[in-house]
């Protein structure tokens, strides 16, 4: 049985669940406190520290960089999810790009300033320790600060999805590739917290994340 470690707020653990969910995978997930990586360290045997890392038997899977999509290729291989395809490589790197800089930034920030109600009260400093280390002292209190700002910034990422959604159900065509479960995830992540709405802005969108939510992979019987 594959078995995810993750974080279970984390906008990449978020799609990488939706994608083993998508394709009726049996699968056990597993919660990493987010200041304690012992166990993402023994499981990838000291090569890798972050999540997601999907461990299937003696497969121990993990990213190589910022844009690999390692876990969802190896997912999609294994299971002919359809994810990725030749005709659509280079368009699905770029929205992925944009989808993990301008879309994630300003929704992990906007869910992360509420971490006091969802990381455990033992967590909170190594929580808060990582943030500042990565971003700068006082970063979560600032980010209160630019609330409305980021809420508009997240908005205004989102408007190309929408449009992209005029003409068919999924961002490239009749069915979801790789690229909507990523766009899920940040999402996700963005809505984690239960602070923040589904931006108005966006209809179509939000009809599309709804059939994120349930969409399955049919099985042939």
């Amino acid at each position: 049985m594959i078995q995810l470690y993750q974080f279970p707020w984390s906008p990449f653990c978020i799609a990488i669940r939706r994608i083993i969910e998508f394709g009726r995978v049996p699968h056990r997930i597993v919660n990493i406190p987010n200041g304690d990586r012992t166990l993402i360290w023994k499981v990838t045997r000291q090569r890798y520290y972050q999540v997601p890392v999907l461990k299937d038997g003696r497969n121990v899977i993990f990213e190589t960089d910022d844009s690999s999509q390692v876990i969802a290729k190896y997912l999609d291989d294994k299971f002919a999810l359809g994810l990725f395809s030749e005709e659509i490589r280079g368009l699905q790197f770029i929205l992925w790009s944009w989808i993990e800089d301008r879309v994630e930034t300003p929704g992990f920030k906007l869910n992360d300033i509420h971490y006091e109600e969802f990381v455990p009260k033992s967590d909170r400093l190594g929580f808060i320790r990582h943030k500042e280390r990565k971003f700068g002292r006082g970063c979560l209190e600032l980010w209160r600060e630019q609330q409305l700002a980021l809420l508009r910034e997240f908005t205004a990422a989102l408007l190309p999805f929408d449009q992209m959604l005029l003409a068919h159900p999924f961002l490239l065509g009749e069915r979801p590739r790789f690229v909507d479960f990523d766009l899920y995830g940040m999402i996700g992540n963005f809505l984690y917290s239960g602070h923040y709405e589904f931006p108005v802005e966006h209809p179509r969108l939000a009809e599309w994340w709804q059939r994120m939510h349930r969409i399955q992979r049919d099985v042939p019987k």
